[in-house]
């Protein structure tokens, strides 16, 4: 799968994170993720996002535009991510 933190690296004015991890440029999935049952690599590609009092709906609608965008980037610049994610019904 797509690793959170290449998406998120793509979208250097959004205030988000991946909850994980990284050390030495290793990404390690979330924990709680984890004990939740979600499976390593779905969870190595979360992200966390906060909203304020000050959050409009537009400025979820450009993150969600700016997310998507960097994830499908991602996904075209790596064939064998490309594959594995459309026979695991990936989003888009």
């Amino acid at each position: 799968g797509v690793i959170g933190a290449e998406i998120l690296d793509q979208i250097p004015n959004l205030a988000a994170s991946t909850g994980s991890a990284c050390h030495a440029g290793e990404h390690l999935p979330n924990a709680t993720l984890l004990a939740m049952g979600v499976a390593p690599q779905v969870a190595l590609g979360a992200v966390r996002l906060s909203l304020g009092r000050a959050t409009t709906s537009e400025d979820i609608d450009e993150s969600v535009e700016l997310l998507v965008d960097s994830y499908e980037a991602q996904v075209a610049a790596t064939p064998s991510r490309s594959v594995s994610n459309k026979s695991k019904g990936a989003p888009r």
